[in-house]
């Protein structure tokens, strides 16, 4: 019918599309390797630990990620499937988000679209939804809180607020280094607050109820070790707890083969194989490494953010792109005697969405070059696949076609 809108064109039907997408991209082949790859061999027998509720387990992270881990296999069994299939909705999670959070910001389809369809592609997304690791977990509850908190900004409300909150809790309930994010999401509502936004929303009393429901929101998640059979968890213990952990997180490791400093990983200068062997009767590889078109193309569209604010005073670009920088801020001040790349992870989801605010903001001089920022991303994507599917390989030297650094080796 004439006049009727696509799907594609409208935000929800949008958004449930690449949704979709996403998801069955990355279920194909999900359990190929069929062995552990990379830190599976932690939160996998952790997560099987935590099934029977017997005793403690890597108790220098929280729960919530290794809960997930084990409802997957609770639903599909003890299998490569079951360890991975909670990550694939992570992941998907993490599009949808991006989706949400520039569909608030721009409402605009295009925009909204592009950001989505460049996190699948930047890699890291990618290779994270197919891995039982913490991280992804961690990075699909902080973008949920952060669409949330762009949601509640923009039409107040103690719902979406507290909801942000929640979110944010449940992201650091998967791993501590979502705690930033709270504070910086609070230190976002007192400004935003003092400039008109949450209206119906005292300042104190939110301020004060943000932090309630995201530490309520991870102290929540415990509830499990209060059932172990051995040395179960008990109210006494549960803060004292926390410090334990930080004792765990903060201790001097041994040098790992591909440690990094956080100031590389934005110029994706030292990725980490998370296999290359045989497996699976075949010679295979997965490596976790930024698309170099988004991750350098990004650092060009962080800067034009900035420069958006300073030409025509948009407040938007500049904030996300601030975003990009205090994910990385971070890393220079978290106690960690080892850095590796997939700490990296969620900066390269921010990256995705300063691309697409940059293409938005100059969309009158760059025209559709958006279009083909993301063609290029995608064929990279193509490019590199063997190596981020864990596809099998013609030899056991066959890397050399895709390590274009020998840091990348």
């Amino acid at each position: 019918m004439a006049g009727v809108p696509r799907p594609w064109t409208r935000p929800l039907p949008a958004a449930v599309l690449l949704g979709g997408a996403a998801e069955a991209l990355f279920l194909v082949r999900l359990s190929v390797p069929h062995q552990p790859v990379f830190d599976e061999v932690h939160y996998v027998p952790a997560a099987r630990t935590l099934l029977t509720l017997a005793a403690p387990a890597n108790i220098e992270h929280p729960l919530l990620g290794k809960t997930l881990i084990a409802a997957g296999m609770a639903l599909f069994g003890d299998t490569p499937l079951g360890w991975r299939v909670m990550s694939t909705l992570a992941a998907t999670a993490v599009v949808v988000g991006v989706f949400a959070i520039l569909q608030l910001l721009y409402a605009s389809v295009r925009t909204s679209a592009t950001g989505a369809v460049l996190t699948v592609l930047g890699f890291t997304v990618y290779v994270q939804a197919r891995i039982a690791m913490l991280d992804g977990f961690m990075a699909a509850f902080v973008v949920a809180g952060g669409a949330l908190f762009v949601w509640a900004m923009g039409r107040g409300g103690w719902g979406r607020l507290l909801a942000s909150a929640a979110c944010l809790g449940l992201g650091v309930a998967c791993k501590w280094t979502a705690l930033p994010y709270v504070g910086l999401a609070g230190l976002a509502f007192l400004y935003l607050k003092r400039k008109g936004r949450f209206a119906g929303v005292p300042l104190v009393g939110g301020a004060a109820a943000f932090g309630a429901a995201a530490t309520l929101a991870y102290l929540l998640t415990f509830a499990p070790a209060f059932l172990y059979t051995h040395d179960p968890m008990t109210l006494a213990r549960l803060l004292p707890f926390q410090a334990e952990m930080y004792a765990r997180q903060t201790q001097i490791l041994p040098n790992h083969t591909y440690q990094s400093a956080w100031w590389s990983w934005p110029l994706d200068l030292r990725p980490v194989w998370y296999l290359y062997e045989r497996a699976d009767g075949a010679q295979r590889g997965i490596l976790m490494i930024g698309n170099p078109v988004v991750m350098w193309g990004g650092l060009a569209a962080v800067v034009a953010c900035g420069w958006a604010w300073v030409e025509d005073g948009d407040r938007r670009p500049l904030a996300l792109a601030l975003v990009w920088v205090f994910s990385l801020a971070i890393w220079a001040a978290i106690p960690k005697s080892l850095g590796f790349f997939y700490y990296y992870y969620l900066s390269s989801i921010w990256l995705a969405v300063a691309i697409a605010a940059a293409f938005h903001h100059w969309r009158a001089r760059l025209r559709h070059w958006d279009a083909a920022f993301v063609a290029a991303a995608a064929a990279l994507f193509l490019y590199f696949f063997p190596i981020l599917s864990a596809q099998a390989l013609p030899s056991p030297d066959a890397f050399h076609r895709w390590t274009w650094l020998k840091s990348w080796v």
